[in-house]
Parts: structure tokens; sequence; C-alpha cells
């Protein structure tokens, strides 16, 4: 009896000495993982931050300099300070003289695989978009990614119609339509293998312009001929 007690004793031992490893093991790792989180999240943060503002600069040419707005519960815009979050944030393209160029603006929709993240260039005095470019994608690899570099569906934002009626609001809401089907200047000629990915881009950017073209194209009104008032608004 006592062999089988001593043998029991044993392995209740060796089980808590097993069980104290693995718990170390455990909490060493989670520390590890978040300590590499840490570290990383600033040079994550600051890549991200000079990707937008390239994507900026691009969907936007002649931009020289940029100021964010947020859009506040009363379909206004307000200038961001640095540090704010806002859901919905516009970045202001001004020219050298301080003159508004347009506005680049962030959206984002559910794709084929998950969300996509986009940000496309809004000129006001046109009425037309004038860029695009996709900030974040999980799309398939060879067909979906085609959003984000195929010519002739980037071809699409160089001049897309979004112009205001009377009233004020959207004349027209932007869609994608089948590749080669497009007849009118606010439809997106879609993409024949990427139905999915290219539909999704016109989704987002149908809602998108439609709730915001109209603010953003006040705004302008008031201030594009004002550039040393800027500051103020």
């Amino acid at each position: 009896m006592s062999e089988v007690a001593n043998m029991k004793t044993q392995n209740g031992a060796s089980s808590k000495k097993m069980l104290l490893a693995m718990v170390g093991i455990g909490i060493i790792s989670a520390l590890l993982i978040v300590s590499t989180f840490e570290l990383t999240l600033p040079r994550v943060q600051r890549l991200k931050a000079e990707a937008l503002e390239k994507a900026i600069f691009e969907v936007l040419p002649g931009t020289i300099s940029t100021r964010a707005f947020g859009v506040n519960t009363s379909g206004e815009l307000f200038k961001m300070q640095e540090g704010n979050k806002n859901e919905t944030t516009v970045y202001a393209g001004y020219d050298k003289n301080g003159n508004i160029i347009g506005y680049a603006i962030e959206a984002s929709g559910q794709g084929y695989a998950d969300i996509i993240r986009i940000l496309y260039g809004y000129e006001p005095d046109k009425e037309i978009l004038i860029g695009f470019q996709v900030l974040e994608s999980k799309e398939t690899p060879g067909l979906g990614d085609k959003i984000e570099k195929e010519e002739q569906f980037l071809n699409n934002f160089k001049a897309l119609d979004v112009s205001l009626s009377s009233s004020g609001e959207l004349q027209n809401k932007v869609i994608t339509v089948k590749q080669g089907e497009k007849q009118n200047p606010w439809e997106i000629d879609g993409i024949t293998g990427a139905t999915i990915s290219s539909r999704a881009i016109g989704n987002i950017i149908g809602t998108s312009t439609a709730e915001l073209v109209p603010i953003l194209y006040d705004h302008y009104k008031k201030n594009h001929q004002k550039p040393k008032d800027r500051n103020e608004q």
C-alpha cells in the first residue's frame, strides 16, 4: 500500500510541475506577444499614416497641403485636431495659394472576402471624382485584387459624375455595371471575374458620395474663394 501511495504522490507532483510549467510558458508567451505589439504599434501607425498621406496626394493631384475634417451630427465639417478620432474623416487638399483643390474621402464596405477600405478624390468645381485608391483589402489575389491595379477599372475614377440636383442632393447615385455596359458618366465599368469586388466599390462610393458630396460642395462654395479665412472654419 505504501508503494502505491508513494507512486500516486510522485505522479501528483509531476502533474503539478507540468501544470506550473505550462502556465509559466503561457504567461511568458502572452508577455512576449503584448510586448511585441506595443513595440511595433508606433511603427505600424506611422507607416499607415505615411501611406494615407501618399494616397491623398495621389487622388488629389496638385495638392500642396492638407487638412483633416470630421463631420458632426448636423452634417457640418469641423477641423480635427491631432489625436482626434471621428467615424467620418475627409481631407481637404489645398494648392500653393491656399485654395481648395478638392477633398479626399475615406470610405469602407463589405467586399467578397472582408471589409474594403478606400480613398477617393472629389473635385467640387467640376462635381466629379478624380482619383481612387484601395487602402486595405483582402480580396482574392488575381481576381478581386484587380480593383487595385486594373487600368480599365481605375480609369472610371478620372471623371466620375457626382453632380448635384437643384435641391442639393446627388443627381444620380454611383453604381457599378457589367463590364462593357457603361453608358452614363456616373456608372462604374465593372470587372469580369471580379464582379463582387467591383460591385462592392460601387456600393461603397455610391453610399459615401450620397451622404458627403452635398456637405463638401457646400463647404467648398463657402470657403474656396477665401483662403485666408479657412483657419476659422
